[in-house]
């Protein structure tokens, strides 16, 4: 065993495993919120990497100022898909509704080819490069600096769920519908409020991969390791999806680290295999009870 290997992948893992958690926390965010499973929540990561790159790159404006836009862009995608296209399909089969998301996808990938060309592209840099080290341990500046962003986010999105009279809504939402809209809640208006901050928290993941990796149209294939994230962590779960982002970008990159890129897939997929065997629900989702 490599162990300093292992050890540095470890810490890019764990990096990388907090910008999984944060698109899965707007993942779980949408589906506690309204039970709608978010297929094209890889595509909004995607647009909004494309916002920013309009923003900052064409349009020559400051960077940060470039990713709060593309944010709040983002923000207001989603919050655009629920109010025409998810709303008008409550009380459909939740398959119709998968069906609609997966062909938002494709129209999102499709946008991205006409507006900005399907040939891959680089962000303008804002994130450090100057590499840190942790005794002789090396971890990519771009890497630590999107982590740390995301896990700010995410105290942020932790906070506010938890104090807030928002959050509140949404967890009384969540939990039983019919109560909250008994005791004068307007959950139509909770469910576009989930679809616009999980689409805020995948739009800054999605700026942030991209400015480590690249961004072409189909940049949103990360969200097939998102969708491994919160079925291992449960769809209903924050602490799932806060958790499960880290170990499986944690496995993910030891695995490439140790035994090479082509083992990444194989280890997360063996990984949510025992998962549903062990716990169909996942790690902290809630058990289903139905009385027949």
């Amino acid at each position: 065993m490599d162990w300093p290997l292992f050890f540095e992948s470890s810490l890019g893992g764990l990096a990388t495993g907090a910008l999984y958690a944060l698109v899965a926390l707007g993942f779980v965010i949408v589906y506690k919120a309204t039970r709608v499973i978010n297929f094209a929540i890889g595509e909004i990561m995607m647009i909004s990497a494309y916002f920013f790159l309009t923003f900052a790159g064409i349009l020559g404006w400051n960077p940060w100022l470039s990713l709060v836009l593309a944010v709040l862009c983002g923000g207001a995608l989603g919050g655009l898909v629920e109010r025409s296209i998810i709303r008008p399909m409550l009380g459909e089969s939740p398959i119709a509704v998968v069906m609609v998301t997966i062909g938002l996808s494709n129209m999102l990938i499709g946008s991205a080819q006409i507006f900005w060309g399907g040939e891959p592209q680089v962000l303008p840099g804002f994130l450090p490069r100057a590499p840190i080290f942790l005794g002789e341990l090396y971890v990519s500046g771009k890497i630590a600096s999107s982590a740390g962003i995301a896990l700010v986010m995410l105290i942020l999105y932790l906070a506010y769920f938890r104090f807030s009279r928002g959050g509140v809504a949404l967890r009384a939402t969540a939990s039983d519908q019919a109560a909250a809209f008994s005791m004068g809640i307007g959950v139509p208006r909770v469910f576009n409020y989930a679809w616009v901050f999980g689409s805020m928290a995948a739009a800054l993941a999605g700026v942030l991969v991209a400015a480590s990796g690249g961004l072409s149209p189909n940049s949103g294939g990360m969200a097939l390791a998102i969708l491994v994230v919160v079925i291992f962590g449960g769809l209903d779960s924050i602490l799932g999806a806060l958790l499960g982002g880290l170990i499986v970008g944690w496995l993910e990159t030891v695995a490439g680290a140790l035994w090479g890129g082509e083992y990444k897939m194989l280890a997360i997929f063996t990984l949510l295999t025992f998962a549903l065997i062990l716990r169909p629900y996942g790690l902290f989702g809630t058990k289903e009870i139905e009385r027949l």
